[in-house]
């Protein structure tokens, strides 16, 4: 069957029983009702229908942003798929719709915890197939809430509650994921390669960045190398080809520059007329003047201005840029790739200043007034430090006393409680509003949020339990908070399927089922509210 509506389990019944007819008595164990009910639990029967539905909400949400910037989205990194799954009912629990929350897929992730080397930096070290892999691995424990949730409410429906209007309105847990693609893991035809697994996997949106992919750096690292903006173009081409190949005709490309932090290119690019691409790059290395004779055997020259000169080589055979070029090459980064396909900008900085961000993207939206930024909300910035900095030169600028506070020391637990604290502590939790509002960022992420919560937690448990607390610091601080939050994986045969296996195998061997759900499951013991008695409605195999 064609993918079928959330809510149109009637036509799947319509189908099923059509279906039926149409091959006899064979078919007199197959309940059409049991069929429409595992259809409809089951709405995304491939990746591609999830990276077109997905595409669609994406390209929605770029036309409201536009219409009004308070409409910002948000996501959070994930590195498992279980990870992206209890995030995501945990955003159907507190905030009763998934609308505007994505799922983010770090290259920086996959390399540390998902590489078969073993943990590795993020330096294009990782297999390639590992990205689509965990693509397919979050859509798969995706949908499987879906199902897991649906079968609950089918359930309720079967024993007399009315939660008809739950099924036919059910909102799905699949969101958009912005999947990195990393430098494109090679030249523009393997970039594509890559992107049509990643594109098939479910990604509608795939971010890449101007590096080099053989010396690829973390953005937050030293040693960035960028390349020619031809280069990139044909990578950015290489994305929407594989978008358009597989009918994902609205996919959306994330244009990353690294060239505020990249002081290094590789290539120098072949300029064909004054002015063009090739020449403004060309223009940003930083060369000196000389004189034919002081030229050295093997020299690269360059012409400016009528001028011979020597652009400066390390000893590795790469070029260096000009001091103090990299805000300019940022700005012409971004509305290059605007003017050659990409639908976002990325752009990696030092700290997280919303002025600072502002001051290019206005200089990109003066030539490209759409222009919208994904923004990376990185761990890898220390944000308490650097917001009582900013708070510290701004209370000097306004002349305030800040005699009580050691410019030097200001991540000081001392300073928590005092206003300083409060005011940088503001700027932290409305960044993401000033940020959508005045700098044009359309995508709030965190890149490795997971990454340090799992850290941070085990850290935590491992104290508690190999110390005098043994199992009270599990029991305390995981399964009993489990319990008072209603956190979904309490019941963790259940999130594993078990439930929505058990009915499976009553469908499939109907009274000779031998199922996991009975009096002895363990599970019962978190059935802490008392149990109604309804009259259960028995779901009658069709003729």
């Amino acid at each position: 069957m064609k993918n079928l509506p959330q809510n149109n389990y009637a036509s799947a019944l319509q189908t099923v029983k059509d279906i039926k007819t149409k091959f006899g008595n064979t078919w007199t164990a197959i309940n059409p009702q049991y069929v429409a009910r595992m259809a409809t639990q089951n709405r995304f029967k491939t990746g591609l229908d999830i990276a077109k539905y997905t595409a669609a909400i994406m390209r929605n949400d770029m036309a409201e942003y536009d219409a009004d910037a308070s409409k910002y989205t948000q996501s959070l990194g994930c590195w498992h798929g279980f990870v992206a799954q209890q995030k995501m009912i945990a955003v159907k629990k507190h905030h009763k719709t998934t609308s505007k929350r994505y799922l983010y897929l770090s290259g920086w992730m996959v390399a540390a915890l998902r590489s078969e080397f073993g943990p590795l930096p993020d330096q294009f070290m990782h297999e390639k197939t590992a990205v689509p892999a965990l693509i397919a691995e979050i859509y798969d424990f995706l949908r499987q809430a879906d199902a897991i949730e649906l079968n609950d409410l089918f359930r309720r429906l079967e024993n007399g509650e009315d939660v008809q209007a739950q099924i036919d309105n059910f909102e799905t847990h699949v969101v958009p994921i912005v999947a990195d693609i990393d430098a494109g893991f090679g030249n523009e035809e393997a970039t594509y390669l890559l992107a049509k697994k990643m594109i098939q996997a479910g990604a509608c949106a795939i971010q890449i960045e101007n590096q080099v992919s053989d010396a690829k750096q973390c953005g937050h690292q030293d040693g960035k190398v960028t390349v020619p903006h031809e280069d990139f173009i044909a990578k950015l081409n290489a994305v929407r080809y594989a978008f358009l190949e597989l009918g994902v005709d609205d996919g959306i490309i994330v244009a990353r520059t690294d060239s505020e932090g990249a002081g290094l290119t590789q290539k120098l690019p072949v300029s064909k007329e004054p002015g063009d691409l090739a020449s403004q790059y060309l223009a940003f290395v930083d060369a000196e003047e000389i004189t034919i004779g002081e030229a050295k055997e093997d020299d690269v020259l360059l012409k400016r201005e009528g001028k011979l000169m020597r652009p400066k080589r390390l000893p590795n055979g790469l070029y260096k840029f000009k001091e103090g070029s990299n805000i300019d090459r940022v700005v012409l980064d971004c509305i290059t790739s605007l003017q050659n396909g990409a639908d976002l900008l990325w752009i990696e900085t030092p700290t997280p200043n919303v002025k600072q961000i502002a001051h290019m993207m206005n200089r990109v939206k003066a030539v490209m007034p759409n222009a919208k930024l994904v923004y990376n909300n990185s761990p890898s910035f220390n944000w308490t430090l650097n917001f009582r900095n900013q708070v510290y030169e701004e209370m000097v600028a306004e002349g305030e006393n800040v005699t009580a506070y050691d410019k030097n020391n200001l991540m000081a637990v001392e300073y928590d409680n005092t206003e300083l604290s409060f005011r940088a502590d503001e700027k932290i939790r409305t960044f993401q509003l000033d940020g959508a509002r005045e700098a044009g960022i359309f995508h709030h992420l965190i890149t490795l949020p997971t990454y340090h919560t799992t850290a941070l937690h085990m850290n935590d448990l491992t104290k508690g339990y190999f110390g005098a607390d043994g199992m009270l610091a599990y029991v305390k601080e995981v399964q009993r908070q489990e319990i008072r939050k209603n956190v979904a994986c309490v019941k963790h045969q259940r999130m594993a399927g078990s439930d929505l296996g058990d009915d499976h195998k009553t469908f499939f061997a109907g009274d000779n089922a031998l199922k996991a759900g009975g009096a002895k499951n363990t599970s019962n013991q978190f059935d802490t509210k008392p149990k109604t008695q309804t009259k259960k409605k028995r779901l009658s195999v069709v003729a």
